[in-house]
């Protein structure tokens, strides 16, 4: 599916089956000397089909066109090697870049996620099942690395770039001043919810993520373009829905907590979650996964202020409150 956003930007919807985003939204601009295309979508095949239907559809010539990853996630970046030409500049955050050129970085999660509770029978298959670990990029991009505050400029757009770490450490928003548009990747949905997780205990990210939030609260938006689902208009008022939801998501994991001393993959099976499951022990296992990093993340922010104690006195690390 095609839509004409403004004049000369498209949307392309991209399907992610087996994914409760359903679909991507790739966005084309069309400039008379170089094109942009912003996020690609997963290294498989039915994305691939999909954004090379648009690309004939909008005779995008990719000789001519340059691409903008907002952050590392696979459903974004997967299929840029692929797509990209000799010619193309790809554009990416200087921070996310780093996960590209990291060794062991998967060994060092499942590391991670064993310490906090994880069972260690399941991590392999975790891993497995892990959508970035099965549709990255197949080469390493050689990326073009941008920061916050840099322009870019393609046709009539001049496309501010925001650093708006949270939902990964490297993510970044575009913003079209003269039209009031935000393309706002991750870090804004409107249907759902990003997903906000830390497989580090040297990084908040839910704490990043709600200042990121307040950083774009003030930018004057006519329209709200995110990475997955529906176009809205409201920036303010979803903004503060989403903090809302946060302080929400962090008193449940404190009841959940309770008085007692557990790890993060039990406070995630006692938690809530937006999934057609009876029960924890049913989940997918890529779910589980979502869900204690997102508990990890939660955990780490009520440390940050003092509500909870993390303990680190045996193999696993558990937590208690305050």
């Amino acid at each position: 599916m095609i839509d004409e956003v403004m004049k000369d930007f498209y949307r392309i919807a991209v399907p992610l089956p087996n994914s409760p985003l359903k679909e991507l939204n790739s966005y084309f601009i069309k400039g008379e000397d170089r094109n942009l295309i912003i996020d690609t979508g997963f290294n498989r095949a039915v994305c691939f089909e999909a954004m090379q239907e648009g690309i004939e559809k909008l005779e995008i010539d990719l000789m001519k066109t340059d691409f903008f990853i907002t952050h590392m996630h696979a459903d974004h970046s997967g299929l840029v090697t692929r797509l990209a030409t000799e010619s193309s500049t790809i554009h990416f955050s200087r921070i996310d870049s780093q996960v590209f050129k990291r060794d062991g970085g998967w060994n060092t999660m499942l590391e991670f996620a064993g310490i906090n509770g994880f069972p260690e029978n399941e991590l392999m298959r975790a891993l497995n099942n892990h959508p970035g670990f099965k549709y990255s990029p197949q080469t390493v991009p050689d990326f073009s690395l941008i920061d916050d505050g840099d322009i870019i400029t393609v046709g009539d757009y001049r496309l501010q770039c925001i650093a708006t770490p949270g939902h990964t450490p490297g993510h970044i928003c575009l913003y079209e001043a003269d039209k009031k548009a935000f393309l706002s990747g991750d870090h804004i949905l409107y249907d759902i919810t990003p997903h906000i997780e830390s497989w580090a205990y040297q990084i908040n990210s839910l704490q990043d993520y709600i200042d990121s939030l307040e950083k774009v609260y003030t930018l004057d938006v006519d329209i709200v373009l995110p990475g997955h689902r529906n176009f809205f208009t409201d920036l303010k008022g979803r903004i503060d829905e989403l903090k809302e939801h946060h302080e929400s998501r962090a008193n449940e994991t404190l009841e959940v907590l309770g008085h007692d001393r557990k790890n993060a993959y039990e406070i995630a099976a006692g938690m809530t979650w937006d999934i057609d499951c009876e029960s924890w022990d049913v989940f997918p296992i890529a779910q589980k996964w979502f869900a204690t990093g997102e508990a990890i993340a939660h955990l780490r922010y009520l440390e940050s202020e003092g509500r909870v104690k993390r303990n680190t006195d045996s193999e696993i690390v558990t937590f208690t409150a305050a």
